[in-house]
């Protein structure tokens, strides 16, 4: 795996690349996370696919988000991510905010061969607010040191039915960083709660009716603890209406587990969707 930096649209684009043969997913974090919560799928499907996980703008060692940020500035940057790294026919793996930018992407690039969304790209409501926006708090505070910012971190994913783990310790500690005498959250909750609010803007008929290439989308059901599922299956009535070659499963999971945990059956899930391509 390979850690560089790339320039689009002007600006530097952290990337981890995992070597692989069949082809490139691109894979993309969700509204708060760095390329590291897509760290599983990359070691699930390294080697077999090449993976181009990212760091989007405003988050981990990506420059800084734009001033009028959106889940539409970020999909301009994977385009030209995609166009700089001249990837032919790339297949979109997104979380959350990932999976809203991959529609958006899918809809706007003809070249896009196959679409993964990971419980994202439904219709919003105020049920997504009150679970989203308490918890972003926490990107403007100031920490005594990462260990302090860790613990902050450690009670809230808890909370949210996370089990804590060597590798969601990792990830945690690569979004924070000293500023002079303190620690903070390398992002900015004014412009992380811009482009949640963003979310607000998808129109699933606008967007899906041009996507043209086969996509799965993968439902997480599970409560995220003692809170329901972020989404219902009825947030995605639009997507489904207008997503012309979807196919939908879910998962007992909760929308966090599915990127904090090693999930075997989406990994099956998505090898199944995958060999279907190659066929």
């Amino acid at each position: 795996m390979g850690l560089y930096k790339i320039r689009v649209n002007g600006n530097e684009m952290q990337v981890a690349d995992y070597y692989g043969t069949k082809g490139t997913i691109i894979a993309i974090h969700g509204l708060t996370g760095t390329h590291k919560n897509m760290q599983f799928y990359s070691e699930n499907f390294k080697g077999d696919y090449r993976i181009i996980s990212v760091d989007l703008r405003g988050r981990g060692n990506s420059a800084e988000a734009d001033a009028e940020t959106s889940i539409f500035k970020h999909a301009e940057d994977i385009i030209a991510l995609i166009k700089e790294l001249q990837i032919e026919n790339p297949i979109l793996l997104g979380h959350s905010m990932g999976a809203f930018i991959s529609a958006i992407v899918a809809s706007k690039l003809p070249s896009v061969k196959a679409v993964i969304l990971l419980d994202g790209a439904a219709n919003m409501s105020e049920h997504q607010r009150t679970i989203v926006q308490p918890s972003l708090g926490r990107l403007s505070k100031e920490y005594v040191s990462s260990e302090h910012y860790l613990a902050v971190i450690k009670g809230i994913y808890q909370n949210l039915g996370i089990t804590w783990s060597e590798m969601l310790q990792e990830t945690v500690e690569y979004e924070v960083g000293p500023v002079d005498d303190h620690w903070e959250n390398k992002s900015n909750e004014g412009k992380i709660l811009a482009d949640f609010q963003s979310f607000y803007t998808f129109n699933p008929k606008e967007i899906c009716s041009h996507i043209h290439c086969p996509v799965l989308l993968v439902y997480a059901k599970g409560n995220i603890g003692q809170l329901p599922p972020l989404f219902d299956l009825s947030d995605y009535e639009q997507t489904r209406a207008h997503t012309k070659n979807l196919e939908v499963v879910v998962s007992e999971c909760n929308h966090y587990t599915m990127v904090f945990e090693n999930r075997e059956d989406i990994n099956t899930y998505i090898e199944t969707f995958l060999k279907k391509m190659e066929d």
